[in-house]
């Protein structure tokens, strides 16, 4: 049995240590409760999570609570999510998206 790996919830406060800061990359979901296409990816972004444990870790950014950080990365549609390799954005993904982009840009990150 596969152990299920949860996205990370980040904050304002957690955002440079473990986005910024962080030894691999991490693929950050810009997201809101009230958004249907965020919760239509959130069940491949776990997947995704699990498949890629070691390699990225993806965590997850309510842009309601922390509406400052959106702002400072010029999220102005959600979902939206960037991949940070070495304190940068190496991709960004906006909408909703298929597993194959996703991958590909997890994969260029890691390597």
């Amino acid at each position: 049995m596969t152990q299920a790996i949860a996205p990370a919830t980040l904050t304002s406060a957690t955002f440079a240590q473990q986005v910024l800061e962080a030894d691999k990359p991490v693929a950050v979901d810009f997201w809101a409760p009230w958004c249907g296409p965020c919760r239509a990816v959130a069940p491949l972004l776990d997947e995704l999570a699990v498949d890629y444990a070691g390699k990225v870790t993806v965590a997850k950014l309510n842009v309601d609570d922390h509406p400052e950080l959106a702002a400072r990365y010029g999220v102005r549609s959600i979902p939206t999510v960037m991949v940070f390799a070495k304190g940068q954005v190496a991709a960004t993904l906006i909408g909703a998206r298929g597993r194959q982009d996703y991958q590909k840009a997890f994969d260029a990150a890691s390597h």
